[in-house]
Protein backbone atom coordinates (compact mmCIF):
# COMPACT_ATOMS: atom_id res chain seq x y z
CA UNK A 1 0.00 0.00 0.00
CA UNK A 2 2.88 2.37 0.79
CA UNK A 3 3.74 2.64 -2.91
CA UNK A 4 0.31 4.23 -3.56
CA UNK A 5 0.79 6.96 -0.99
CA UNK A 6 1.93 10.27 -2.47
CA UNK A 7 3.54 13.22 -0.69
CA UNK A 8 3.38 16.37 -2.80
CA UNK A 9 5.00 19.78 -2.34
CA UNK A 10 3.09 22.49 -4.22
CA UNK A 11 3.34 24.46 -6.40
CA UNK A 12 6.78 22.85 -6.79
CA UNK A 13 9.41 21.13 -4.68
CA UNK A 14 11.98 23.84 -5.50
CA UNK A 15 11.37 27.37 -4.25
CA UNK A 16 12.97 30.36 -2.60
CA UNK A 17 13.72 30.14 1.13
CA UNK A 18 11.10 32.79 1.97
CA UNK A 19 8.30 31.25 -0.11
CA UNK A 20 5.54 29.11 1.41
CA UNK A 21 4.67 25.69 0.06
CA UNK A 22 1.62 23.46 0.33
CA UNK A 23 2.25 19.99 1.77
CA UNK A 24 -0.31 17.35 0.77
CA UNK A 25 -0.57 13.60 1.25
CA UNK A 26 -2.92 11.33 -0.72
CA UNK A 27 -3.55 7.59 -0.84
CA UNK A 28 -3.99 7.01 2.90
CA UNK A 29 -6.81 5.06 4.48
CA UNK A 30 -9.90 6.99 5.50
CA UNK A 31 -9.24 8.64 8.90
CA UNK A 32 -5.76 7.12 9.07
CA UNK A 33 -3.48 8.59 11.75
CA UNK A 34 -0.02 9.55 10.46
CA UNK A 35 3.03 11.47 11.59
CA UNK A 36 4.47 14.14 9.32
CA UNK A 37 8.17 14.85 9.79
CA UNK A 38 10.68 17.40 8.47
CA UNK A 39 14.46 17.00 8.66
CA UNK A 40 17.23 19.40 7.59
CA UNK A 41 20.94 19.96 8.18
CA UNK A 42 22.56 23.38 8.47
CA UNK A 43 26.02 24.51 7.34
CA UNK A 44 27.56 23.29 10.59
CA UNK A 45 26.09 19.78 10.17
CA UNK A 46 23.57 20.35 12.98
CA UNK A 47 20.40 18.33 12.33
CA UNK A 48 17.01 20.02 12.75
CA UNK A 49 13.76 18.06 12.98
CA UNK A 50 10.05 18.56 13.59
CA UNK A 51 7.04 16.26 13.62
CA UNK A 52 3.27 16.53 13.89
CA UNK A 53 0.40 14.04 14.00
CA UNK A 54 -2.46 14.35 11.50
CA UNK A 55 -5.63 12.42 10.77
CA UNK A 56 -6.54 11.87 7.13
CA UNK A 57 -9.98 12.90 5.87
CA UNK A 58 -12.62 10.52 4.48
CA UNK A 59 -10.77 10.39 1.17
CA UNK A 60 -7.47 9.44 2.79
CA UNK A 61 -5.87 12.86 2.28
CA UNK A 62 -3.95 15.27 4.51
CA UNK A 63 -3.53 18.92 3.53
CA UNK A 64 -1.45 21.08 5.88
CA UNK A 65 -3.21 24.21 4.62
CA UNK A 66 -6.51 22.80 5.84
CA UNK A 67 -5.94 20.16 8.51
CA UNK A 68 -4.87 20.71 12.12
CA UNK A 69 -1.93 19.03 13.78
CA UNK A 70 -3.28 17.05 16.72
CA UNK A 71 0.00 16.95 18.63
CA UNK A 72 3.74 17.17 18.12
CA UNK A 73 6.02 20.16 17.48
CA UNK A 74 2.93 22.38 17.10
CA UNK A 75 -0.87 22.05 17.15
CA UNK A 76 -3.58 23.51 14.98
CA UNK A 77 -3.65 24.52 11.32
CA UNK A 78 -0.12 25.67 10.49
CA UNK A 79 0.70 25.26 6.78
CA UNK A 80 4.42 25.97 7.34
CA UNK A 81 4.61 24.61 10.87
CA UNK A 82 6.96 21.76 9.97
CA UNK A 83 9.53 24.34 8.90
CA UNK A 84 9.45 26.96 11.63
CA UNK A 85 9.04 24.40 14.44
CA UNK A 86 12.20 22.45 13.58
CA UNK A 87 14.55 22.05 16.55
CA UNK A 88 18.27 21.21 16.62
CA UNK A 89 19.70 17.95 17.90
CA UNK A 90 21.85 19.87 20.37
CA UNK A 91 20.97 22.31 23.12
CA UNK A 92 20.95 26.01 22.27
CA UNK A 93 21.52 25.36 18.57
CA UNK A 94 21.09 28.10 15.98
CA UNK A 95 20.21 27.43 12.34
CA UNK A 96 23.42 28.46 10.63
CA UNK A 97 23.27 29.19 6.92
CA UNK A 98 26.46 30.92 5.83
CA UNK A 99 26.70 30.03 2.14
CA UNK A 100 23.98 31.76 0.12
CA UNK A 101 24.92 29.79 -2.98
CA UNK A 102 23.96 26.42 -1.50
CA UNK A 103 20.36 25.27 -1.14
CA UNK A 104 18.60 24.52 2.12
CA UNK A 105 17.27 20.98 1.74
CA UNK A 106 14.31 19.83 3.82
CA UNK A 107 13.20 16.19 3.70
CA UNK A 108 9.48 15.76 4.38
CA UNK A 109 8.25 12.28 5.26
CA UNK A 110 5.01 10.53 6.24
CA UNK A 111 5.04 7.77 8.86
CA UNK A 112 2.53 5.23 10.09
CA UNK A 113 0.74 6.15 13.34
CA UNK A 114 1.84 8.52 16.08
CA UNK A 115 5.26 7.09 16.85
CA UNK A 116 7.01 7.67 13.52
CA UNK A 117 6.58 4.12 12.34
CA UNK A 118 7.57 2.90 8.89
CA UNK A 119 8.05 5.55 6.20
CA UNK A 120 5.03 5.69 3.87
CA UNK A 121 6.23 8.47 1.54
CA UNK A 122 8.81 11.23 1.34
CA UNK A 123 9.82 14.24 -0.73
CA UNK A 124 12.61 16.82 -0.64
CA UNK A 125 12.02 20.56 -0.66
CA UNK A 126 14.94 22.53 -2.13
CA UNK A 127 14.80 26.06 -0.69
CA UNK A 128 17.07 28.56 -2.48
CA UNK A 129 18.60 31.63 -0.90
CA UNK A 130 19.60 33.04 -4.27
CA UNK A 131 17.28 32.90 -7.27
CA UNK A 132 18.08 32.45 -10.92
CA UNK A 133 19.92 35.38 -12.40
CA UNK A 134 20.93 36.93 -9.06
CA UNK A 135 24.70 37.28 -8.78
CA UNK A 136 26.88 37.12 -5.67
CA UNK A 137 30.20 38.96 -5.77
CA UNK A 138 32.63 38.67 -2.84
CA UNK A 139 33.81 42.19 -2.00
CA UNK A 140 37.32 42.93 -0.77
CA UNK A 141 37.87 46.46 -1.94
CA UNK A 142 39.63 49.03 0.19
CA UNK A 143 38.60 48.21 3.75
CA UNK A 144 35.31 46.60 2.77
CA UNK A 145 34.72 42.92 3.47
CA UNK A 146 31.35 41.66 2.36
CA UNK A 147 29.25 40.30 -0.47
CA UNK A 148 27.32 42.13 -3.18
CA UNK A 149 24.05 40.65 -4.47
CA UNK A 150 22.65 42.00 -7.73
CA UNK A 151 19.30 41.13 -9.35
CA UNK A 152 18.98 40.10 -13.00
CA UNK A 153 17.92 42.73 -15.51
CA UNK A 154 19.15 46.17 -16.46
CA UNK A 155 17.66 48.02 -13.51
CA UNK A 156 17.94 50.66 -12.23
CA UNK A 157 17.46 49.14 -8.79
CA UNK A 158 17.32 50.60 -5.27
CA UNK A 159 20.36 49.98 -3.08
CA UNK A 160 20.37 48.44 0.41
CA UNK A 161 23.26 48.06 2.83
CA UNK A 162 22.50 45.02 4.98
CA UNK A 163 24.41 45.44 8.23
CA UNK A 164 24.64 42.34 10.43
CA UNK A 165 26.30 42.17 13.82
CA UNK A 166 28.18 39.10 12.58
CA UNK A 167 28.65 37.94 9.01
CA UNK A 168 25.42 36.58 7.54
CA UNK A 169 24.21 36.76 3.94
CA UNK A 170 20.74 35.23 4.21
CA UNK A 171 18.77 38.48 4.36
CA UNK A 172 20.88 40.13 1.67
CA UNK A 173 20.56 37.32 -0.85
CA UNK A 174 16.81 36.97 -0.31
CA UNK A 175 16.29 40.72 -0.64
CA UNK A 176 18.20 40.74 -3.92
CA UNK A 177 15.64 38.24 -5.24
CA UNK A 178 13.04 40.99 -4.76
CA UNK A 179 14.81 43.53 -6.95
CA UNK A 180 17.31 45.29 -4.68
CA UNK A 181 21.08 45.61 -5.07
CA UNK A 182 22.30 44.58 -1.62
CA UNK A 183 25.73 44.81 -0.06
CA UNK A 184 26.10 42.62 3.03
CA UNK A 185 28.63 43.75 5.66
CA UNK A 186 29.16 43.03 9.36
CA UNK A 187 30.02 45.04 12.46
CA UNK A 188 32.28 42.24 13.72
CA UNK A 189 34.61 41.26 10.86
CA UNK A 190 36.94 39.51 13.28
CA UNK A 191 36.61 37.57 16.51
CA UNK A 192 34.63 39.72 18.92
CA UNK A 193 37.51 39.93 21.40
CA UNK A 194 39.67 41.50 18.66
CA UNK A 195 37.17 44.26 17.86
CA UNK A 196 37.66 47.22 20.20
CA UNK A 197 35.77 49.99 18.39
CA UNK A 198 33.42 50.72 15.50
CA UNK A 199 34.75 52.89 12.68
CA UNK A 200 31.96 54.82 10.97
CA UNK A 201 34.41 55.53 8.13
CA UNK A 202 34.18 51.84 7.19
CA UNK A 203 30.45 52.07 6.66
CA UNK A 204 30.75 55.33 4.72
CA UNK A 205 33.13 53.50 2.41
CA UNK A 206 30.56 50.72 2.03
CA UNK A 207 27.77 53.19 1.23
CA UNK A 208 29.91 54.96 -1.38
CA UNK A 209 30.87 51.63 -2.96
CA UNK A 210 27.24 50.54 -3.13
CA UNK A 211 26.04 53.79 -4.72
CA UNK A 212 28.67 53.42 -7.46
CA UNK A 213 27.39 50.06 -8.67
CA UNK A 214 26.23 50.25 -12.31
CA UNK A 215 22.74 48.81 -11.69
CA UNK A 216 22.00 51.08 -8.73
CA UNK A 217 19.54 53.81 -9.62
CA UNK A 218 18.85 55.29 -6.20
CA UNK A 219 20.42 58.53 -5.03
CA UNK A 220 20.77 57.14 -1.55
CA UNK A 221 20.67 53.76 0.16
CA UNK A 222 18.53 51.89 2.64
CA UNK A 223 19.95 50.29 5.78
CA UNK A 224 18.72 46.98 7.17
CA UNK A 225 19.89 46.13 10.68
CA UNK A 226 19.21 44.21 13.88
CA UNK A 227 20.70 44.04 17.40
CA UNK A 228 24.14 45.73 17.74
CA UNK A 229 24.07 46.52 14.02
CA UNK A 230 20.86 48.50 14.62
CA UNK A 231 22.55 51.21 16.67
CA UNK A 232 25.34 51.35 14.09
CA UNK A 233 22.66 51.99 11.46
CA UNK A 234 21.24 54.82 13.59
CA UNK A 235 24.71 56.38 13.70
CA UNK A 236 25.10 56.08 9.92
CA UNK A 237 21.78 57.83 9.41
CA UNK A 238 22.71 60.57 11.89
CA UNK A 239 26.23 61.34 10.67
CA UNK A 240 26.56 60.16 7.05
CA UNK A 241 24.95 61.52 3.90
CA UNK A 242 23.16 59.33 1.39
CA UNK A 243 21.00 57.34 3.84
CA UNK A 244 17.35 57.50 2.76
CA UNK A 245 15.73 54.72 4.77
CA UNK A 246 16.67 52.84 7.94
CA UNK A 247 15.11 49.67 9.30
CA UNK A 248 16.05 49.23 12.97
CA UNK A 249 15.09 45.83 14.40
CA UNK A 250 15.41 44.93 18.09
CA UNK A 251 18.33 47.11 19.01
CA UNK A 252 19.39 49.96 21.27
CA UNK A 253 18.92 53.72 20.88
CA UNK A 254 22.39 54.38 22.28
CA UNK A 255 25.83 53.37 21.08
CA UNK A 256 26.21 50.02 22.85
CA UNK A 257 29.19 47.84 23.65
CA UNK A 258 31.93 49.50 21.57
CA UNK A 259 33.06 53.15 21.27
CA UNK A 260 32.17 54.79 17.95
CA UNK A 261 34.81 56.63 15.92
CA UNK A 262 34.57 58.81 12.82
CA UNK A 263 37.38 60.62 11.03
CA UNK A 264 39.93 59.57 13.66
CA UNK A 265 38.05 60.85 16.68
CA UNK A 266 35.62 59.28 19.12
CA UNK A 267 32.12 60.62 18.68
CA UNK A 268 30.34 58.33 21.17
CA UNK A 269 31.57 56.32 24.14
CA UNK A 270 30.08 52.87 24.67
CA UNK A 271 27.06 52.10 26.80
CA UNK A 272 28.40 49.14 28.73
CA UNK A 273 26.99 45.98 30.29
CA UNK A 274 26.78 45.24 34.00
CA UNK A 275 27.49 41.53 34.02
CA UNK A 276 26.23 41.18 37.57
CA UNK A 277 22.72 41.82 36.24
CA UNK A 278 22.70 38.88 33.84
CA UNK A 279 20.31 36.14 34.97
CA UNK A 280 21.32 32.49 34.74
CA UNK A 281 18.29 30.28 33.99
CA UNK A 282 17.53 26.61 34.52
CA UNK A 283 18.16 25.90 30.84
CA UNK A 284 21.78 27.03 31.37
CA UNK A 285 21.12 30.00 29.09
CA UNK A 286 21.39 33.58 30.32
CA UNK A 287 18.77 36.31 30.21
CA UNK A 288 20.63 39.54 29.42
CA UNK A 289 17.79 41.97 28.66
CA UNK A 290 18.38 44.19 31.67
CA UNK A 291 22.14 43.77 31.85
CA UNK A 292 23.05 47.03 30.13
CA UNK A 293 23.37 50.36 31.93
CA UNK A 294 20.61 52.98 31.77
CA UNK A 295 21.19 54.97 28.60
CA UNK A 296 19.14 57.91 29.94
CA UNK A 297 21.16 58.30 33.14
CA UNK A 298 23.10 61.57 33.15
CA UNK A 299 26.47 59.82 33.10
CA UNK A 300 25.46 57.88 29.96
CA UNK A 301 23.83 60.66 27.93
CA UNK A 302 26.88 60.90 25.67
CA UNK A 303 26.08 57.42 24.31
CA UNK A 304 22.71 58.54 22.89
CA UNK A 305 22.71 58.67 19.08
CA UNK A 306 21.29 61.99 17.75
CA UNK A 307 18.75 60.50 15.35
CA UNK A 308 16.91 63.83 15.29
CA UNK A 309 19.68 64.97 12.92
CA UNK A 310 18.92 62.26 10.38
CA UNK A 311 17.24 63.22 7.11
CA UNK A 312 16.07 59.75 6.08
CA UNK A 313 13.03 57.76 7.16
CA UNK A 314 13.03 55.23 9.99
CA UNK A 315 11.12 52.00 10.50
CA UNK A 316 11.48 50.95 14.13
CA UNK A 317 10.64 47.29 14.77
CA UNK A 318 10.34 45.94 18.31
CA UNK A 319 9.58 42.41 19.45
CA UNK A 320 7.82 42.71 22.79
CA UNK A 321 9.27 39.45 24.12
CA UNK A 322 12.84 40.31 23.10
CA UNK A 323 15.07 38.97 25.90
CA UNK A 324 18.27 40.41 24.44
CA UNK A 325 17.36 44.12 24.45
CA UNK A 326 14.47 46.03 25.96
CA UNK A 327 13.80 46.93 22.35
CA UNK A 328 10.26 48.25 22.80
CA UNK A 329 11.41 50.69 25.49
CA UNK A 330 14.23 51.89 23.23
CA UNK A 331 11.78 52.30 20.36
CA UNK A 332 9.37 54.33 22.51
CA UNK A 333 12.21 56.54 23.71
CA UNK A 334 13.30 57.24 20.12
CA UNK A 335 9.75 58.07 19.05
CA UNK A 336 9.36 60.48 21.96
CA UNK A 337 12.67 62.14 21.13
CA UNK A 338 11.84 62.54 17.43
CA UNK A 339 8.41 63.92 18.21
CA UNK A 340 9.91 66.42 20.67
CA UNK A 341 11.99 67.73 17.74
CA UNK A 342 8.93 67.99 15.51
CA UNK A 343 10.00 65.03 13.39
CA UNK A 344 7.54 62.80 11.54
CA UNK A 345 10.04 60.76 9.52
CA UNK A 346 9.35 57.44 11.21
CA UNK A 347 6.91 54.58 11.65
CA UNK A 348 6.82 51.76 14.14
CA UNK A 349 5.89 48.09 14.24
CA UNK A 350 5.56 46.14 17.47
CA UNK A 351 5.11 42.37 17.74
CA UNK A 352 3.65 41.00 20.99
CA UNK A 353 4.97 37.51 21.70
CA UNK A 354 7.85 37.71 19.23
CA UNK A 355 11.49 37.34 20.28
CA UNK A 356 14.79 38.92 19.36
CA UNK A 357 15.75 36.74 16.40
CA UNK A 358 13.40 38.15 13.78
CA UNK A 359 14.66 36.81 10.46
CA UNK A 360 13.30 36.07 6.97
CA UNK A 361 10.37 33.65 7.31
CA UNK A 362 10.22 29.85 7.30
CA UNK A 363 13.51 29.11 8.99
CA UNK A 364 13.67 27.23 12.32
CA UNK A 365 12.64 29.35 15.31
CA UNK A 366 15.58 29.94 17.68
CA UNK A 367 14.76 30.35 21.40
CA UNK A 368 18.39 30.35 22.58
CA UNK A 369 21.92 30.10 21.21
CA UNK A 370 25.48 31.22 22.02
CA UNK A 371 25.92 35.00 22.06
CA UNK A 372 28.58 36.24 19.66
CA UNK A 373 30.17 38.59 22.21
CA UNK A 374 29.39 37.00 25.57
CA UNK A 375 30.41 33.54 24.30
CA UNK A 376 27.70 31.84 26.34
CA UNK A 377 24.14 30.77 25.49
CA UNK A 378 21.47 33.42 25.91
CA UNK A 379 17.69 33.47 25.68
CA UNK A 380 16.24 35.31 22.68
CA UNK A 381 12.58 35.11 23.72
CA UNK A 382 9.40 34.66 21.73
CA UNK A 383 6.58 32.16 21.40
CA UNK A 384 7.29 29.98 18.34
CA UNK A 385 3.94 30.28 16.53
CA UNK A 386 3.58 34.02 17.15
CA UNK A 387 7.22 34.65 16.32
CA UNK A 388 6.89 32.80 13.01
CA UNK A 389 3.84 34.90 12.05
CA UNK A 390 5.76 38.09 12.92
CA UNK A 391 8.58 37.08 10.57
CA UNK A 392 6.14 36.65 7.68
CA UNK A 393 4.58 40.06 8.31
CA UNK A 394 7.90 41.85 8.84
CA UNK A 395 9.52 40.46 5.71
CA UNK A 396 6.76 41.99 3.56
CA UNK A 397 6.94 45.23 5.55
CA UNK A 398 10.70 45.52 4.95
CA UNK A 399 10.24 45.36 1.20
CA UNK A 400 7.32 47.81 1.21
CA UNK A 401 9.21 50.32 3.34
CA UNK A 402 12.31 50.28 1.16
CA UNK A 403 10.28 50.61 -2.02
CA UNK A 404 8.45 53.60 -0.57
CA UNK A 405 11.49 55.46 0.76
CA UNK A 406 14.47 54.63 -1.48
CA UNK A 407 13.98 56.90 -4.45
CA UNK A 408 15.04 55.33 -7.71
CA UNK A 409 15.45 57.04 -11.05
CA UNK A 410 14.02 55.44 -14.18
CA UNK A 411 10.66 53.96 -15.10
CA UNK A 412 11.89 50.36 -15.20
CA UNK A 413 12.19 50.06 -11.45
CA UNK A 414 8.57 49.26 -10.54
CA UNK A 415 8.26 46.53 -13.17
CA UNK A 416 11.62 45.05 -12.21
CA UNK A 417 10.62 44.87 -8.55
CA UNK A 418 7.21 43.36 -9.20
CA UNK A 419 8.24 40.85 -11.84
CA UNK A 420 11.64 39.75 -10.62
CA UNK A 421 10.86 36.12 -9.74
CA UNK A 422 13.25 33.30 -10.59
CA UNK A 423 12.33 30.54 -12.98
CA UNK A 424 12.76 27.35 -10.99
Amino acid sequence: MASLIRLRLLPRAKCLFDEPIQVKVAGLRSKQLVTMKATATDDRAVIFTSSATYRADDCGEVDLQRDPSLRGSYVGVEPMGLLWSMRPNLEHGYFYKKNALSSHLVRFSVHEGEDEGGTLAEATNERLLIGEGVTRLPVKEGNIKGALFTPPGAGPFPAVLDVSSFKCEKRASLLANKGFVVLSVAVYNDKSENVTKVQLDYFKEAIDFLKQQPKVGSKGVGLLSRSKAADVALSMASYLSGVEAVIWINGCSANAGLPLYYQQRQIHPALMFDYSKLIHTQSDAWMIKYGIHDHLAEENRATLIPIEKAKGHFLFVAAEDDLNWDSKAYMEEMVERLESHGKKNFETVSYPGAGHMLEPPYGPYCPSSPHGVLRKPVLWGGKPKVHAAAEVHLWKKIQEFFRAHIHTEGSKNKAELENNHPVL
